[in-house]
């Protein structure tokens, strides 16, 4: 006996790793009541499991067989040592927390129930169990079970997936999708439809797991943070613009000003180098280093012409009068 606070899945397993340690092995074949921390779906033909303790029953090597609801025969053999729990052992006790209550079960299923004299068999049931039927159980699990974690995240368009408050990365075939997850203390596997389709390492809450190849080729630069490809594609652009950019992430968390970098980017593909080159060139003698002022040099800056304007001559004049006519006062004879 195992007393638990909460009807759950993991609560179960705990009650069963209990109860393999309290009889030294594993049974071959466990009789659950129809409770939803193992059984999903009561059927008497074909029950649908928990998967979690589904899984749990395959790596200890026993079978489920769970009781069929509404059945009395079945109902008896699985609750019929809930009364003599409840009133022989817990009835007048004063337990204070759930530690005493598992302090006590134990000692009391020993040396107060278990060499009770049997009414039907007239037989011990601690002499009995070691007499007869310890030999037939499986050999008690070396190492404690861990609970795996079960869920169904859906793949974002930063093909990011959350499992257990970690973010994790899936190719891009599965952006959009809500694929089956399984988590334990070292891994974490993606299923689709049954396939598995990606194995992460655990990461605690807050962390993430990424993996360039998840990502496409002209967007695994950005999603990994590559601050030397940023600077590469700047000095591609002329050898002013890459030092501009050297300039703007140079110092502590680079990754900061990476948008930064963006928008110089940006500014390259909208004016062209040839006008952007010239602009940062003047920025950088001036120890400037900031992209929106930079943008305003850039729209101010005019473009010069290749060749310059021929100067075309004046016309002639078609009526000119002498310019003693110009000459005030003017005589009689002009």
């Amino acid at each position: 006996m195992w007393p638990c606070l909460h009807e759950t899945t993991a609560s179960a397993i705990e009650a069963c790793e209990q109860a393999w340690q309290f009889f030294g092995g594993v049974f071959r074949v466990l009789l659950p009541d129809n409770t939803k921390a193992i059984v999903v779906q009561a059927d008497p033909l074909d029950a649908h499991l928990n998967e979690t303790f589904l899984e749990y029953a395959q790596a200890r090597g026993f079978v489920i067989d769970p009781a069929r609801a509404r059945h009395a025969r079945d109902k008896g053999r699985v609750e019929r040592a809930v009364p003599g729990v409840r009133d022989d052992c817990f009835a007048g006790e004063t337990l204070h927390t759930i530690n005493d209550a598992r302090e006590l079960a134990p000692r009391w299923c020993r040396q107060e129930y278990g060499l009770r004299r049997h009414t039907r068999t007239q037989r011990l049931p601690l002499e009995c169990f070691e007499a007869e039927e310890q030999m037939h159980l499986l050999p008690a699990p070396a190492l404690p079970y861990e609970v795996p974690h079960w869920c169904d995240p859906k793949v974002g368009r930063d093909h990011l997936a959350q499992v257990a408050k970690a973010l994790y990365s899936l190719p891009t075939r599965f952006i959009g999708k809500r694929l089956r997850a399984r988590a334990d203390r070292a891994l974490v596997r993606f299923y689709d439809q049954g396939t598995l389709v990606k194995t992460h390492p655990r990461q605690p809450p807050g962390g993430r797991s990424i993996d360039a190849n998840d990502f496409p080729a002209h967007k695994s630069a950005y999603a990994m943070r590559d601050i030397a490809f940023l600077e590469r594609q700047a000095f591609q652009h002329g050898e002013a613009i890459g030092r501009f950019a050297h300039q703007v992430l140079e110092g502590p968390l680079p990754w900061t000003r990476m948008r930064r970098v963006y928008a110089l980017l940006g500014l390259v593909r909208r004016y062209g180098e040839a006008r952007v080159e010239p602009t940062c060139a003047i920025a950088l003698d001036a120890q400037m280093y900031d992209v929106r002022r930079l943008e305003r040099m850039v729209q101010a800056a005019s473009v010069a012409p290749t060749t310059p304007p021929s100067p075309t001559p004046n016309a002639p004049a078609r009526h000119l009068r002498p310019a003693s006519q110009y000459a005030l006062p003017l005589t009689r004879e002009h």
